[in-house]
């Protein structure tokens, strides 16, 4: 699958949102303009005017329409999500340069609210997913006290943790100590995690 920098981009900045959630982060990670403003740093957005109080309430509520359509039960119904959300933006396609990215292209309105601008560059960039036919690749981490999500833009889609280290490692170490124990061998004590979990790495090839 192909999919362009800016897209990349875009989804990369989709994820970040969904993650800052407090159903996912364990407490509301955007929580007053001072927050928002730094996401929007971290995450690179560009073209962004003043952030105001309203904007929180704003983003908070895209993101969870967000959610909703990465999580949608089919393609079909993620697609009509997709559908909505650009519209009631008015998304509007143009080509731009900016900052030396070479030719790409923006979908929101000059000067748009924060979330408006959100909701056209994201909704776009999940449309592009499901127009490829790869809805598969988003994706929520499989370690089972985590509600994080990704998107799966690996060649042989064989991601199945987060981006933090943490999830993987520990399930690693996990399936490694269980195989221990089946094979009668001797399970690391806590203080010998950290060779035990390089050892699990190398053998499940993570």
């Amino acid at each position: 699958m192909l999919i362009t920098h800016d897209t990349e981009c875009a989804l990369g900045v989709l994820v970040e949102l969904l993650n800052t959630a407090p159903e996912v982060a364990g407490a509301e990670q955007l929580t007053d303009t001072a927050a928002l403003e730094a996401f929007v740093v971290r995450c690179d957005v560009s073209d962004v005017d003043s952030i105001g109080a309203a904007d929180v309430p704003a983003v908070q509520r895209l993101r969870g329409e967000l959610r909703e359509i990465f999580t949608a039960p089919s393609t079909e119904a993620a697609a009509g999500l997709v559908n909505a959300l650009v519209a009631a933006v008015n998304a509007t396609p143009r080509l731009t340069d900016h900052d030396g990215h070479g030719w790409h292209m923006h979908y929101f309105a000059p000067h748009a609210a924060l979330a408006d601008h959100l909701a056209a560059e994201l909704g776009m960039a999940l449309g592009l997913i499901l127009m490829a036919g790869e809805r598969d690749r988003l994706r929520r981490c499989e370690a089972p006290d985590c509600a994080r999500v990704f998107v799966d833009l690996s060649r042989n889609r064989s991601r199945r943790y987060c981006d933090s280290r943490t999830c993987g490692n520990r399930m690693h170490v996990a399936a490694y100590r269980a195989r221990q124990r089946s094979a009668g061998g001797t399970v690391p004590a806590p203080s010998d995690w950290p060779a035990a979990e390089e050892t699990a790495d190398l053998a499940v090839g993570a």
